[in-house]
């Protein structure tokens, strides 16, 4: 196997190894948002939605797509929910929080 091959071989395991991570954090927090026994979901959503997160960095470099773009479309899609009074945004103002948030912190950056 010539090293191309293996460079494919290694990226479609990451990508499996990444899905496969992506479903098991999903799935922690969706049995612990359902525990009768969870008394304060903050802290476990606090880890598993960052990991959610970061997981999908990573997947979405493993299938080509660079982080500048990805931001891109993230923004692009904030502010067609603000556009379209997405409910989150319409009954409590996530969106526009959010769209704050992420300029503040791309103030910060540079």
């Amino acid at each position: 196997m010539n090293f191309y091959g293996m460079d494919i071989t290694k990226n479609l395991k990451l990508i499996e190894s990444l899905k496969g991570q992506l479903l098991l954090s999903v799935s922690a927090l969706y049995s612990e948002m359902s525990s009768e026994t969870c008394e304060d979901i903050r802290p476990v959503a606090i880890d598993t939605l960052s990991d959610i997160i970061i997981i999908s960095y990573l997947l979405s470099r493993r299938l080509g797509i660079d982080y500048p773009t990805l931001e891109k479309q993230i923004s692009s899609k904030i502010r067609l929910g603000l556009l379209e009074e997405h409910e989150t945004e319409k009954y409590f103002g996530d969106l526009s929080a959010l769209s704050r948030f992420r300029s503040h912190q791309a103030g910060n950056a540079s």
